[in-house]
């Protein structure tokens, strides 16, 4: 997602009048985030299994709250310190949109590596926080965004119907399941169409600034906390901390459920965008020397054991 989404970046930065020739390039390239948005939560959604049962489900519950609850302490926090403006340009809706959003594939993969079946069925609840919904209420609850009720409604809908047909017809979780990979790149050229190497340059510090904080808060942190909880050294709780690619729609999501939120948009999705591919090439790191830690932990543990 990132590639395209630097090449939207740079067609609309030095030829912007190519994507706004209208019909289908515009609609497609332009215009179409909340469609292309949409089908992706909708894809996601079918690979959400209703029979997943027991530990996947205790293990992908606990992520999703920490990751949650931190995400919204922090953005909260900010507002309450420095108010809806934030500081260094960072806003609460930024942090929130990040820090609340995993990377669902980057977790699978670490889990595949560095955990076991159980964590990789976890993903399967961990999915709920892709998108806007989490974050919408997260705005809502804390008084930071005026958000409707039917905005909520909204932005869930297309999850539940892919989680439904995803559960009522295998073929259909297949079809759906591969659309997600084809829709990731369109997704980014959009996103990207849609700001400019002038406004991510104004983002930069606030980019990297909140991609630590996310690499620290809800990973680094998250794995004491989750170890804690899961009474042995366990590496998952770094590996939820990304922001995930589809994040970068969030801001624009939100703010057309409370368009008093449009004037941060631009600034907000250039630095989740920036948090996004900070974390994606830290957190893997991060998790293989957490793993080799908690391995060394838990091999002193049994042998005190005995």
């Amino acid at each position: 997602m990132v590639i395209p989404l630097l090449l939207g970046c740079l067609v609309n930065t030095f030829f912007p009048q190519s994507l706004e020739i209208g019909g289908y390039t515009t609609g497609l390239f332009k215009t179409g985030t909340s469609t292309l948005v949409g089908l992706f939560i909708l894809c996601s959604g079918a690979t959400i299994s209703f029979k997943q049962a027991g530990e996947p489900i205790y293990k992908g519950a606990v992520l999703t709250i920490l990751k949650y609850v931190i995400g919204v302490i922090l953005g909260w926090g900010l507002n309450a310190i420095f108010g809806p403006a934030g500081i260094l340009g960072l806003t609460p809706l930024a942090i929130i949109s990040a820090v609340t959003n995993s990377n669902g594939a980057i977790y699978t993969a670490l889990a595949k590596e560095f955990g076991d079946e159980t964590d990789v069925g976890a993903i399967a609840i961990l999915s709920f926080n892709d998108g806007p919904f989490l974050t919408m209420i997260a705005l809502g609850a804390t008084g930071l965004a005026d958000i409707p009720f039917i905005s909520l409604v909204a932005a869930i809908v297309p999850l539940i119907i892919g989680m439904v047909l995803g559960n009522l017809d295998p073929d259909f979780r297949k079809l759906l399941s591969d659309g997600m990979a084809m829709l990731l790149p369109f997704n980014g050229f959009v996103l990207g169409s849609n700001t400019s190497l002038f406004t991510i340059a104004e983002a930069g510090v606030g980019g990297i600034a909140l991609g630590i904080m996310t690499l620290f808060f809800t990973g680094v942190v998250t794995y004491y906390l989750y170890s804690f909880i899961r009474r042995k050294p366990d590496p998952m709780g770094m590996a939820i901390g990304t922001t995930a690619g589809n994040a970068v729609a969030v801001p624009a999501s939100v703010a057309m459920a409370d368009p008093s939120l449009e004037p941060i948009v631009p600034m907000a999705t250039a630095q989740v965008a920036g948090a996004m591919v900070i974390t994606a090439i830290f957190c893997p790191i991060l998790t293989g020397v957490f793993a080799g830690m908690a391995k060394k932990k838990q091999a002193k543990i049994d042998a005190a054991k005995k």
